[in-house]
């Protein structure tokens, strides 16, 4: 196995909202990955917020607190949102998720994006969450193989695939990779990534293993860095397959996964778990919701980048195809 290990990145944000807000209004803690990527979710979630007629500053005040890519730091950031009495907590991935439950056992925690929540123990009941922690979560066993599953049919026969995977995260999505590569008979190697920064080091661990693909395994942390690892991929001559459709449009070749807009799975549906936690209802009362619809992208002018001719069938399967 391969290990990737880069640097930390330095600084440390404040926290921040909108204006000073009244001391009698509800706060709302929100713990949130930086870049552009962890700006559009809080915006997307501020919008959910906004359309169900809260305003930030008047009748809630959204404490926010970007990680800056100091992972080492996530657990001070959710005792302060703690020590704030926020009436509930908004997260984004298992780091933050984890750090947030470690914090509080009481303050409601809303997942705005998880995978496989059950995996990564914070709850074991999606109907009646029996914890602190409900939201969204969607599951990548059948996301990850189907992953291969593309990978193989884009690719010529006989090519080796790589991973890339978040070991910050849980090993669920890896292990579902490794059976599907079984399964598939397809010649898989795993490359960890453990912190920001150094995404070339990960692509070049999978040349020097002759990979002629990648599976990019669902990470926030990969999904604030979508156009770097696109770009890496095609740089490196590495046909790379992904979750969301926004990694095809940056100029990843194949996306299988739910659709930000979809109604089932949008970050903007968090705030409808904010809005009834704040309106009195218990965690246990609001199930854990799963996307309920996929989208298969193809990007043709990354596959002729590539030196590929995909497959007329896989085409004809896709949602959209990006020429």
């Amino acid at each position: 196995m391969i290990k990737v290990i880069t640097a930390t990145a330095a600084g440390w944000p404040l926290a921040t909202h909108a204006q000073r807000p009244a001391p009698d209004i509800p706060r709302i803690g929100i713990l949130a990955f930086s870049g552009s990527r962890g700006v559009w979710a809080v915006e997307e979630v501020r919008q959910g917020l906004r359309e169900l007629g809260y305003i930030d500053g008047e009748t809630i005040a959204l404490e926010i607190f970007p990680t800056a890519g100091r992972l080492d730091r996530l657990g001070e950031l959710a005792v302060e949102l703690v020590r704030r009495k926020v009436a509930v907590i908004v997260t984004f991935g298992p780091q933050l998720t984890q750090a947030a439950r470690e914090a509080t056992g009481t303050i409601p925690i809303v997942m705005a994006r998880m995978d496989d929540a059950d995996a990564h123990g914070f709850v074991t009941n999606y109907s009646h969450p029996e914890g602190n922690i409900t939201g969204l979560s969607f599951q990548t066993g059948e996301l990850s193989t189907k992953w291969v599953e593309l990978l193989k049919e884009a690719l010529p026969p006989g090519a080796r695939i790589a991973d890339l995977w978040d070991a910050t995260s849980t090993a669920n999505q890896r292990l579902a990779v490794e059976h599907a590569a079984r399964s598939l008979k397809v010649d898989l190697h795993t490359v960890e990534w453990r912190s920001p920064g150094e995404f070339a080091a990960a692509f070049a661990a999978m040349q020097e293993v002759g990979a002629n693909g990648a599976v990019i395994l669902a990470s926030p942390l990969f999904t604030g860095q979508m156009t770097q690892l696109a770009e890496l991929a095609t740089a490196h001559r590495i046909a790379a397959t992904y979750i969301y459709r926004a990694f095809v449009e940056a100029g990843g070749l194949i996306s299988y996964g739910p659709l930000d807009s979809d109604p089932s799975f949008t970050i903007q549906r968090a705030a409808y778990f904010v809005d009834k936690l704040l309106k009195g209802a218990k965690v246990a009362e609001l199930p854990i919701e799963q996307p309920t619809k996929f989208h298969l992208a193809v990007n043709l002018k990354t596959a002729k980048a590539l030196g590929l001719d995909i497959p007329p069938a896989l085409l004809a399967r896709a949602d959209e195809v990006i020429e």
